[in-house]
């Protein structure tokens, strides 16, 4: 079978295409899953391009989807045929948060799904939504779980909320659905206008450029009667933070999922203890959400946004297509 691996010390020039041997017959609680699509996501970006990378041989791609090919004994969740979705960590399957590393993240701790057949245990896969592609399925592992855990799981969000949803990557186009879906009214930025129209198209109530615009928070408060929003998904770090503290309401929700603008600077703590505001750190989510998730979206409906697709020959090229930041919504590998 063919499988991309990342050859040390790591960067795009080092992702290689190689033959390998098909997995085995999947053993007890094991099903073997034939692989169709991923799709690209900041934290894949950083394994391949880091520095000094010493897991020699890793093969990358935490988001995995496709078919079940066989079942192992003792297995009942899954049968053969059945279109399935990977998990981000594979042995968080319920409750509150119980990791705190990416030692067990496929891609990253431990080989990803950058290759076509796999033999794992059933519980690092949930079934697909329903009349789903693999494509549109893949984005669901790392993007969309991660949205719907900051604001529904974490956020509690119900109709008439407020949200500020900041940049059009594949987190944030989530959030901007899922928000519409459930009722909510959506904020949105960007630096481009001509994005800032197509997320206008997916139900954002506001648009905002934040280059013509820097101080984006007051316009926020602006829009929202000066009473800030409901809920910040915060992809930004430190270079957006302070503006998300001043556009978020007093006992509002900052969740910070993304460190774009860098991993250093400043916190504006006494604006964070005025506005009683919480920042809520979070890192994708567990199976039982990501279960969850998928029911939710089979009642609802919505289909993710894939801004471009790639064979998986070409990974090392879709991953320079996801540093020139041109994209909107997701970018997937099909094969």
């Amino acid at each position: 079978m063919k499988i991309v691996h990342l050859r040390s010390p790591g960067g795009l020039a080092n992702l290689q295409i190689v033959e390998r041997q098909e997995p085995g017959a999947p053993g007890p609680g094991e099903i073997r899953v034939r692989i169709h699509a991923s799709s690209l996501n900041y934290h894949d970006l950083g394994v391949v391009t880091q520095e000094g990378w010493q897991a020699d041989g890793r093969v990358p791609m935490s988001d995995g989807a496709g078919v079940v090919e066989s079942v192992g004994p003792g297995v009942t969740e899954f049968r053969t045929g059945d279109a399935v979705v990977s998990c981000f960590f594979p042995t968080w399957h319920d409750g509150p948060p119980t990791v705190g590393s990416f030692a067990t993240v496929p891609g990253d701790g431990v080989d990803g799904f950058a290759r076509e057949i796999v033999t794992l245990p059933a519980t690092v896969f949930t079934r697909a939504p329903a009349n789903f592609s693999h494509a549109e399925a893949a984005t669901l592992t790392t993007a969309g779980l991660t949205a719907w855990r900051a604001l529904v799981v974490e956020g509690g969000l119900k109709a008439g909320d407020t949200v500020l949803v900041l940049g059009t990557g594949g987190v944030s186009i989530f959030a901007l659905q899922i928000a519409v879906a459930m009722g909510a009214r959506v904020i949105a930025t960007s630096s481009s206008d001509e994005k800032l129209a197509r997320v206008r198209a997916l139900g954002a109530a506001h648009t905002i450029n934040y280059k013509s615009e820097p101080e984006w928070g007051a316009r926020v408060r602006d829009l929202t009667q000066g009473r800030g929003v409901d809920h910040v998904v915060e992809v930004g770090g430190p270079g957006t933070l302070p503006q998300s503290i001043a556009a978020v309401r007093v006992g509002g929700i900052i969740t910070l999922i993304g460190v774009l603008t860098g991993r250093g600077g400043a916190v504006p703590t006494a604006a964070m203890m005025v506005k009683q505001a919480r920042l809520q750190g979070l890192i994708v989510g567990s199976r039982r959400e990501q279960q969850d998730f998928v029911r939710a979206i089979d009642a609802i409906g919505f289909k993710p946004v894939i801004d471009r697709t790639f064979p998986l020959d070409a990974i090392a090229e879709a991953f320079r297509y996801q540093q020139s930041g041109s994209h909107f919504g997701k970018i997937c590998l099909e094969f």
